[in-house]
Protein backbone atom coordinates (compact mmCIF):
# COMPACT_ATOMS: atom_id res chain seq x y z
CA UNK A 1 0.00 0.00 0.00
CA UNK A 2 1.60 3.58 -0.73
CA UNK A 3 1.14 6.22 1.08
CA UNK A 4 0.03 10.00 -0.43
CA UNK A 5 1.97 12.51 1.12
CA UNK A 6 1.47 16.32 1.55
CA UNK A 7 3.27 17.09 -1.01
CA UNK A 8 2.26 14.38 -3.54
CA UNK A 9 -1.01 16.38 -3.19
CA UNK A 10 0.66 19.49 -3.69
CA UNK A 11 1.97 18.51 -7.02
CA UNK A 12 -1.62 17.07 -7.56
CA UNK A 13 -3.40 20.10 -7.11
CA UNK A 14 -0.90 22.39 -8.63
CA UNK A 15 -1.66 20.10 -11.88
CA UNK A 16 -5.48 20.30 -11.78
CA UNK A 17 -5.09 23.64 -11.04
CA UNK A 18 -3.14 24.67 -13.85
CA UNK A 19 -5.02 22.32 -16.20
CA UNK A 20 -8.04 24.29 -15.05
CA UNK A 21 -6.60 27.69 -15.73
CA UNK A 22 -5.43 27.46 -19.29
CA UNK A 23 -8.77 26.75 -21.19
CA UNK A 24 -9.89 29.61 -18.49
CA UNK A 25 -6.99 32.15 -20.12
CA UNK A 26 -8.12 30.75 -23.45
CA UNK A 27 -11.60 32.00 -22.72
CA UNK A 28 -10.63 35.44 -22.12
CA UNK A 29 -8.74 35.99 -24.63
CA UNK A 30 -10.95 35.80 -26.35
CA UNK A 31 -13.77 37.04 -25.00
CA UNK A 32 -11.71 39.96 -23.27
CA UNK A 33 -12.76 43.55 -23.29
CA UNK A 34 -15.64 45.37 -22.16
CA UNK A 35 -17.79 44.99 -25.59
CA UNK A 36 -16.90 41.63 -27.09
CA UNK A 37 -19.77 40.22 -24.48
CA UNK A 38 -22.04 43.14 -25.28
CA UNK A 39 -22.05 42.73 -29.35
CA UNK A 40 -22.76 38.87 -28.34
CA UNK A 41 -25.68 39.30 -26.50
CA UNK A 42 -27.23 42.51 -28.82
CA UNK A 43 -26.59 40.05 -31.79
CA UNK A 44 -27.92 37.22 -29.87
CA UNK A 45 -31.39 39.21 -30.54
CA UNK A 46 -31.34 39.05 -34.32
CA UNK A 47 -29.61 40.19 -37.30
CA UNK A 48 -27.89 43.46 -37.19
CA UNK A 49 -26.10 45.91 -39.12
CA UNK A 50 -23.26 48.40 -37.91
CA UNK A 51 -25.16 51.47 -36.89
CA UNK A 52 -28.24 49.54 -35.46
CA UNK A 53 -25.34 48.08 -32.96
CA UNK A 54 -23.36 51.18 -32.36
CA UNK A 55 -26.83 52.74 -31.62
CA UNK A 56 -27.50 49.84 -28.97
CA UNK A 57 -24.54 49.34 -27.25
CA UNK A 58 -23.80 52.26 -25.59
CA UNK A 59 -20.39 54.52 -25.70
CA UNK A 60 -18.71 51.91 -28.13
CA UNK A 61 -17.15 54.07 -31.26
CA UNK A 62 -17.03 52.61 -34.84
CA UNK A 63 -13.65 52.04 -34.81
CA UNK A 64 -14.05 49.48 -31.57
CA UNK A 65 -17.07 48.25 -32.69
CA UNK A 66 -15.29 47.60 -36.37
CA UNK A 67 -12.21 45.98 -34.34
CA UNK A 68 -14.43 44.11 -32.54
CA UNK A 69 -16.52 42.57 -35.15
CA UNK A 70 -13.39 41.62 -36.76
CA UNK A 71 -11.93 39.59 -34.02
CA UNK A 72 -15.67 37.56 -33.29
CA UNK A 73 -15.81 37.12 -36.76
CA UNK A 74 -11.81 35.86 -37.11
CA UNK A 75 -13.03 33.49 -33.57
CA UNK A 76 -15.90 32.13 -36.16
CA UNK A 77 -18.36 33.74 -33.20
CA UNK A 78 -19.97 36.13 -35.53
CA UNK A 79 -20.48 35.93 -39.33
CA UNK A 80 -20.75 39.25 -41.96
CA UNK A 81 -23.03 39.40 -45.00
CA UNK A 82 -21.97 41.92 -47.31
CA UNK A 83 -25.16 42.05 -49.65
CA UNK A 84 -24.92 42.92 -53.22
CA UNK A 85 -27.44 45.81 -53.29
CA UNK A 86 -27.03 49.46 -53.89
CA UNK A 87 -25.31 50.99 -51.57
CA UNK A 88 -23.96 47.67 -50.38
CA UNK A 89 -25.88 46.05 -47.23
CA UNK A 90 -24.03 44.89 -44.49
CA UNK A 91 -25.44 42.55 -41.74
CA UNK A 92 -24.09 40.95 -38.74
CA UNK A 93 -25.14 37.91 -37.10
CA UNK A 94 -24.36 35.60 -34.38
CA UNK A 95 -22.92 31.88 -35.75
CA UNK A 96 -24.08 28.32 -34.20
CA UNK A 97 -20.77 28.10 -32.60
CA UNK A 98 -21.21 31.81 -31.30
CA UNK A 99 -24.87 30.63 -29.82
CA UNK A 100 -22.63 28.09 -28.07
CA UNK A 101 -22.04 30.86 -25.04
CA UNK A 102 -25.35 31.38 -24.53
CA UNK A 103 -25.57 29.81 -21.28
CA UNK A 104 -22.72 31.30 -19.92
CA UNK A 105 -23.65 34.45 -20.88
CA UNK A 106 -26.74 34.07 -19.14
CA UNK A 107 -25.02 33.21 -15.92
CA UNK A 108 -22.90 36.17 -16.26
CA UNK A 109 -26.28 38.28 -16.21
CA UNK A 110 -28.07 36.31 -13.70
CA UNK A 111 -24.73 37.04 -11.41
CA UNK A 112 -24.65 40.55 -12.26
CA UNK A 113 -28.53 41.00 -11.64
CA UNK A 114 -27.54 39.66 -7.64
CA UNK A 115 -24.63 41.48 -7.72
CA UNK A 116 -26.12 45.01 -8.41
CA UNK A 117 -28.63 43.97 -6.02
CA UNK A 118 -26.15 43.46 -3.31
CA UNK A 119 -23.99 46.62 -4.16
CA UNK A 120 -26.88 49.07 -4.42
CA UNK A 121 -28.54 47.25 -1.00
CA UNK A 122 -25.12 48.61 0.35
CA UNK A 123 -25.36 51.96 -0.96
Amino acid sequence: MSMITTSSLSVHNQKECKGHLQPVRDALDILNGKWKIPIIVALSFGKKRFKEMQREIERITAKMLSKELKELEMNELVQRTVYDSSPVAVEYSITPYGLSLKNLINELRLWGVQHRKRVMRKR
